[in-house]
């Protein structure tokens, strides 16, 4: 049990773990924050310091949500305990603990986390993701579209409770942290990535 707090507390620091903010100090200092759409994840990162800083940062908070879901995963305690890190990780990134909890809106981390536990209807997320951007060339729509898709196939696809309850919390947390961007959305002021 012990062991168990410790590893979901350590997938919540992981979380925390700012890429976003580490590559704007990495290229030139630049405040995320107050740039672009003031997000801390990799479309702002992309926008504001360049396309490689935008793709070391999805890579870097993908990461920390793929390391904390293996770890949960190495345990043993599946389905469960990888669940339970998944939603912590996203969690972590969303609030950060560095950064006054201010942070991202996790849909990397997100990636990372749902990949060694819901890999199909995540694979079938990045499909919606893919087309929408590619259509319409809004991230934002992608991002909440896809994070949708994810439980509705999960579920579809008969996979263990613990991990569609998951994928149906991080669902509503990205859409939760997407509120600005729906609202952009509706008014048509939202800002296409290319």
């Amino acid at each position: 049990m012990l062991t168990d707090l410790a590893l979901i507390l350590l997938a919540y620091l992981l979380g925390s773990l700012s890429f976003g903010l580490l590559m704007a100090r990495i290229y030139g200092g630049a405040d995320l924050r107050r740039s672009g759409s003031g997000n801390i994840g990799a479309t702002n990162v992309a926008r504001t310091l360049g396309k490689t800083a935008g793709i070391l940062t999805l890579l870097g908070d993908g990461a920390k949500g793929l390391v904390a879901v293996l770890l949960a995963q190495a345990w043993g305690q599946a389905p469960i305990l990888p669940a339970v890190a998944a939603c912590v990780v996203v969690l972590g990134h969303m609030f950060p603990l560095y950064h006054g909890f201010r942070g991202g809106k996790g849909v990397a981390t997100a990636l990372g986390a749902l990949l060694p536990t819901l890999p199909l209807p995540l694979f079938g997320g990045l499909l919606v993701w893919l087309v929408v951007v590619a259509t319409w060339r809004y991230v934002s729509a992608g991002s909440i579209l896809a994070a949708l898709v994810v439980p509705l196939l999960a579920v579809l696809w008969s996979y263990p409770w613990p991990l569609v309850l998951a994928a149906v919390l991080i669902a509503l947390l990205v859409l939760y942290k997407h509120r600005d961007n729906l609202y952009r959305l509706r008014q048509g002021s939202e800002a296409k990535f290319f």
